[in-house]
């Protein structure tokens, strides 16, 4: 059979050949560093054979699908071998890869702790120190029921009896130890290839996400090829703790969440102040790109959202409302807007448009609400009830390209001033189930990379991610500590206007419809909010803090003047307050440092008699003396928004 590789190169190798086979023929080395196997696409063990014409690529631990490999080692095997040596009555769940790492459930029958972790972590470095080869069986269902059964592993064989495929069940054994576990695969060869790992944390999860299930206890844990990789990463979790938007919110004052209304944002004054400040920055910029701004309604009935094809798409995640309307025979079915698109559409409609008229950008800061399960909620950056910078533009296909550009420019520049030099772009392509003809999407997908092209920015390819009715653009930003965020996205959308009947006159004098596109800069303010936090760690730019200056006194004789200097910046428009409590100079510097105030002014008799200030900086251990007036204008100055007059 030939085997095709990576650089379009051709091996013969027999039918059933290996990967490991394959590596061999191909050199020692590669043989060595093999750990599984790519077929066709599919992940594949190094041992499993070959039975046809294939594109085959041999995965090493290097490579990012490598890593991903030895985690899920980590946790399907070694973790869970671990537990099960130490806790001999604990019974197996499911141990998948997430994010830099991995983790594993359990039941077990004494709780386990963070203070465990080191002894667990002992005994898979233990493990890991037999080199074990690891191993896998091919059986019936019947087979692997009864092999679980007999195993007293009763989660394993539910997930067996709830598969619809009849064999082919893996069950991989190390060496000749007694354990065994049910895995998709694909596994290392053996343990040799496990590089540096450490548990995390350890927290309660309920079985198949159910609460009516009994609760298990998931152990995290994180894998690197390297001890500096591991390191190296560790401390950007630490940094990451430090800059926890939720703790920090604490020590600004900014927000809080309550079980009354979970995954909804209780918006203190310094936190809605933020707010504020981020919605009028962003309705400048908007205004001053030809967006017209415009609300729409928060409780909309089920008919626009079936017309949509929200309601059989995405009701799950909306909020359901039903009301007994005067003398109506049947209850009023409505939603909360999970999304603005359809009510946007329902504006464009009003009159009838002509190619004139486009292109057409809607704008609106839009409330919507969606149903996410409880256990994926985490602060503001996954909420029930937020709001989005949203937008859509109604143009013609020929103005695609040019749109694209327009938008990209404007979000270059505004991720600029909210402090992100740095974003990446992701072109995502037609997915397999669409709506509208492939010359359709040609254009589309030709337009959005075009657009990208000419203004020389760089980009990598999805394909098949796009949403089903257009491609898309999504742009991710990169933080103070390197984590990324996807914010921005742009959608052009074939679908909706035809759905709702969104038309326009064009030059022929014929209807058209019109291309949708949808749009966002900083997606929701919420989570953005959540976001610049923790890249600024608190300390926010002066246009953007709640609290932007703190005047203190030393002495209570020099409280008029520091009523005067307050005075002279909310003039200006600087956000201000004052400090005359009779505590020390230093304690009251301490408390607004901690605040993440920027700018703390400390007045006494000789500032007073001089007329002058002395300032610190967040950040800043020295105070420096300025002259009234000059510190004045710097700060009313430095304290406006990026673009504002």
């Amino acid at each position: 059979m030939n085997i095709t590789l990576p650089d379009g190169s051709i091996r013969e190798l027999e039918k059933g050949s290996t990967g490991l086979d394959l590596a061999n023929d191909i050199g020692p080395g590669l043989a060595k560093a093999a750990i599984a196997v790519v077929v066709n696409g599919s992940q594949r063990d190094l041992c499993d054979p070959i039975i046809d014409d294939s594109k085959v690529s041999i995965v090493t631990i290097d490579s990012d699908e490598g890593l991903e490999i030895m985690r899920h080692t980590l946790s399907a095997q070694v973790l869970a071998r671990a537990i099960k040596n130490l806790y001999p009555n604990s019974k197996l769940a499911i141990g998948p890869t997430i994010d830099d790492g991995f983790y594993y459930d359990f039941l077990t029958e004494k709780a386990i702790s963070s203070d465990d972790l080191p002894k667990i972590e002992n005994e898979m470095r233990n493990i890991i120190a037999s080199g074990d080869s690891i191993s896998k069986s091919l059986n019936t269902k019947k087979e692997a029921i009864k092999t679980f059964k007999a195993k007293q592993e009763g989660y394993k064989v539910d997930i067996i009896n709830d598969s619809d495929q009849e064999d082919n069940f893996q069950i991989y054994q190390q060496g000749e130890s007694d354990f065994i576990d049910l895995c998709r695969g694909p596994h290392l060869p053996n343990l040799k290839h496990i590089g540096a790992f450490k548990l995390t944390k350890v927290a309660g999860a309920y079985w198949r996400g159910n609460s009516d299930n009994e609760m298990l206890t998931r152990v995290y844990g994180t894998a690197w090829k390297s001890d500096k990789e591991l390191n190296a990463y560790l401390l950007r979790l630490e940094e990451a703790e430090k800059r926890d938007h939720r703790k920090l919110a604490k020590e600004m004052d900014l927000f809080h969440f309550q079980e009354e209304a979970p995954g909804m944002v209780f918006w203190h004054p310094n936190g809605w102040t933020i707010y504020r400040a981020l919605e009028d920055y962003m309705r400048y910029r908007l205004n001053n790109s030809n967006y017209q701004e415009i609300k729409t309604p928060q409780v909309v009935d089920r008919k626009l959202w079936e017309a949509s094809g929200h309601w059989d798409k995405y009701r799950e995640n909306m909020f359901i409302t039903e009301i007994d309307e005067e003398h109506a025979n049947e209850k009023r079915v409505n939603a909360l807007k999970p999304m603005n698109c359809p009510c946007h559409v329902q504006v464009y409609n009003q009159g009838l448009k002509s190619y004139r008229d486009l292109p057409l950008r809607l704008a609106e800061f839009g409330s919507c609400h969606r149903y996410e399960a409880s256990g994926t909620m985490h602060g503001l950056m996954r909420v029930r009830g937020f709001t989005q910078d949203d937008g859509h533009i109604f143009c013609t296909e020929s103005q695609i390209e040019s749109e694209t550009a327009i938008f990209i420019k404007l979000l270059s520049s505004i991720y600029q001033d909210l402090g992100f030099a740095d974003f990446s772009i992701k072109l995502s392509t037609r997915p397999e189930v669409r709506v509208g003809s492939d010359a359709v999407w040609d254009k589309a997908e030709a337009a959005l990379e075009n657009a990208i092209k000419k203004l020389s920015l760089p980009y990598t390819l999805e394909e098949g991610d796009g949403a089903f009715y257009g491609p898309k653009l999504d742009f991710v930003l990169t933080d103070a500590i390197g984590r990324e965020w996807q914010c921005g996205t742009f959608q052009a959308d074939f679908n909706l206007p035809d759905r709702l009947d969104a038309e326009y006159i064009g030059e022929d004098g014929s209807k058209h419809q019109p291309v949708m596109i949808h749009r966002a800069i900083l997606g929701s303010f919420e989570r953005f909010i959540g976001v610049l936090i923790e890249n600024y760690s608190g300390r926010l730019p002066l246009w953007l803090a709640p609290r932007q200056v703190v005047i203190a006194s030393i002495i209570s004789d020099v409280d008029s003047y520091v009523d005067e200097v307050a005075q002279l910046l909310k003039l200006k428009g600087v956000r201000v307050e004052t400090d005359k409590r009779n505590e020390k100079i230093s304690y009251k510097v301490r408390e607004h440092s901690a605040a993440k105030v920027p700018v703390i002014m400390v007045i006494g008799k000789k500032e007073a008699e001089e007329r002058s200030l002395s300032v610190r900086r967040l950040g800043s251990d020295k105070n420096i003396s300025y002259d009234l007036d000059h510190i004045i204008d710097e700060i009313s100055h430095e304290s406006k928004s990026p673009h504002s007059s």
